[in-house]
């Protein structure tokens, strides 16, 4: 038997999972609420939350997992990319662990975890995972990438953002319209009710496989201004329309580019990752593409497409079995890409 204890704090979750033979027997998460009161996570607060929340959101998670810190093989945490003061936290908490119980460090690249995502198994839970190679779109508040998945440690990335990412564009938008943080699942619950075509947006014409979402966020930035300009209560009359039309045109960009890789490749295994994925517009956007493509698709659910430590864990296994271990000269990263 194998436990791997994974530690994932590169943002504003602190997260603790174990997991025993490729299966996730806990994964919690402590949220940090502070970061509402100023539209986005403010850095030097989420590093003081995280050293607060980290002791106890672990010993939850091996008190939940039902084993004992002596069981645990080796301890797997994010090294980045991130915020360089939260990464912080977890690989210092993880060296003084390894050191403590005498056991490995595993790094973890979070960009890899989230695609690892799709291999997570639960305890009496049926579960599906993508065939190699396959394809992932991976899309969060920071990325927006599309990947090629040879093996569980071996990706190519094909396509990513110039600029800014799609759960950026969301966000940003959202406190334009003066929507709470984080605005993207505020957006998707407000565009159910409103109509996707009423407002048209520009679409980035970016060649080959890169996405671009800063132009769409100054175009909506200038429209809304024009707008209020002419009529003080233009957001409060057209709220669920603006959302449904902003929506659309960030899953549009999405799609192209997915499509466009999908038939590039020729690869119909489909799998999505990352905080956005859980956006239902895009997961209708996929199923629907899926349908006349004869894509076959995979989806975390929404516990482990956010940032958590299950997708830690899941990649920090797959390492170990590959012996992939690291000592304790190890920093944190900010900026990285995928190996």
């Amino acid at each position: 038997m194998t436990v791997i204890l994974g530690i994932e704090s590169s943002c504003d979750d602190t997260s603790a999972a174990i997991l025993k033979d490729g299966i996730v027997l806990s994964n919690i998460i402590a949220s940090q609420k502070v970061h509402e009161a100023y539209g986005g996570v403010v850095p030097e607060l989420a590093s003081r939350a995280h050293q607060q929340n980290i002791i106890p959101v672990v010993s939850e998670a091996i008190r939940k997992a039902e084993i004992a810190i002596k069981d645990i093989d080796a301890i797997a945490f994010t090294r980045g990319p991130g915020l360089l003061g939260s990464l912080l936290v977890g690989t210092s908490f993880a060296k003084g662990f390894a050191i403590a119980n005498h056991i490995p460090m595993i790094e973890v690249n979070h960009l890899q975890a989230h695609i690892l995502a799709n291999f997570i198994k639960e305890p009496g839970v049926e579960s599906r995972h993508p065939s190699f190679p396959f394809l992932t779109l991976l899309v969060s508040g920071g990325n927006s990438q599309l990947i090629v998945v040879h093996d569980y440690l071996r990706m190519e990335m094909i396509g990513q953002t110039i600029d800014d990412a799609a759960g950026e564009a969301f966000d940003k938008c959202a406190k334009i319209m003066g929507l709470p943080y984080p605005g993207g699942p505020v957006i998707d619950r407000l565009a159910k009710e409103g109509n996707p075509e009423r407002f048209t947006f520009n679409k980035p014409q970016i060649p080959g496989l890169d996405y671009s979402f800063s132009g769409l966020k100054t175009s909506f930035l200038y429209f809304i201004r024009d707008e209020l300009k002419k009529d003080p209560d233009f957001i409060t009359k057209n709220l669920n329309d603006l959302c449904a039309s902003l929506q659309k045109t960030i899953i549009d960009i999405l799609m192209s580019k997915l499509k466009k890789a999908a038939r590039q490749t020729g690869i119909k295994q489909i799998a999505i990752g990352g905080g956005v994925s859980a956006n239902s517009g895009l997961q209708n956007a996929v199923h629907t593409e899926a349908a006349k493509a004869g894509w076959e698709v995979f989806i975390p659910r929404l516990g482990f497409s956010l940032d958590n430590a299950g997708m830690v864990a899941v990649t920090g296994y797959y390492k170990y079995l590959a012996g992939q271990f690291i000592d304790l000269k190890a920093v944190p990263f900010a900026r990285t890409t995928l190996d």
